[in-house]
């Protein structure tokens, strides 16, 4: 006799129900999650459809998550630990589950990131990740060509919004953005998301280590027209320079190349509004949709 959770066991062998983690490197933790799952839910003596339905999930839902197959939502990780009983084990391992949800080419700087004493950010097109809303995540990733599939979307849209704790991390690292001005005037997603998404920027910038500055788009003279990039500052002074175009990354750890962007931000910055000006420019734009 083979009980049912042997035989999700076996379908999960002969067949994927769900997206499995995109390539091999974001695997290892996802897999480590699934297995202390498992632990969890047989120390509560659950069987795998009693879980569900007290988290909102299917039996075989469960088994993929268990077997490594699929990335939980955070959602699912904070309810699941309240459940088991686990004591934030289980949320203890959400930021890296989250992580592994990224694009693979992203991963290096996932990882940077959560490590910053400080990051600079220029955008010129669209605002840096960890500025933005959901709502204006998910419109992002739905223009994507050729397109994702929903399930792709939302995992990507939960990993971006598992990045801004970066803004309430102890202790608090230093943030500064640029943005073009032209970030604020595209109505990406319709006239709504980006209502909501100057809303976000006005708190963001409320923020006492986050400065948001706008680079108006009269200026006749901007040391940012080679385009974005990014200057990750590690603790013990180490820069890195985040590139990204088309899907496609590179990281610049050369220190005297890492040091010439540091002081082109530097100058940008300068360029730029002031964040008090800056914010008052975002309000100003509100108040003209």
């Amino acid at each position: 006799m083979v009980d049912g959770e042997e035989r999700d066991e076996e379908r999960g062998q002969a067949s994927d129900d769900g997206p499995r983690p995109e390539d091999e490197p974001g695997t290892g933790v996802v897999a480590a999650f699934g297995r202390q799952l498992k632990l969890f839910r047989t120390a509560a003596g659950l069987e795998r459809q009693d879980l569900g339905a007290r988290v909102g999930y299917s039996a075989s839902t469960i088994a993929a998550y268990e077997q490594g197959r699929r990335v939980p939502q955070p959602r699912f990780i904070d309810s699941v630990d309240e459940v088991l009983g686990a004591r934030g084990v289980l949320k203890a391992l959400k930021g890296e589950v989250a992580r592994a949800q990224y694009p693979a080419f992203f991963r290096d700087m996932a990882r940077l990131e959560a490590e910053a004493v400080e990051l600079t950010s220029y955008a010129t097109l669209v605002g840096n990740g960890l500025l933005q809303t959901e709502e204006y995540t998910r419109a992002l990733l739905r223009m994507r060509r050729p397109p994702l599939d929903e399930e792709t979307i939302e995992r990507r849209v939960a990993a971006r919004l598992a990045r801004q704790e970066i803004f309430d991390r102890r202790p608090a690292p230093l943030l500064s953005f640029v943005l073009d001005e032209s970030v604020l005037r595209r109505s990406l997603g319709g006239t709504a998301v980006l209502r909501g998404q100057l809303e976000h920027l006005l708190l963001i910038g409320e923020k006492r280590n986050v400065e948001i500055q706008v680079m108006p788009m009269d200026r006749e003279d901007n040391a940012g027209v080679d385009g974005p990039f990014t200057v990750i500052t590690r603790k013990g002074g180490e820069q890195i320079v985040y590139l990204e175009v088309q899907g496609r990354s590179s990281m610049v750890t050369d220190r005297e190349e890492a040091r010439l962007h540091a002081a082109r931000y530097g100058i940008i910055r300068s360029q730029a509004l002031t964040p008090r000006e800056s914010l008052e420019f975002v309000e100003k734009s509100l108040g003209e949709l």
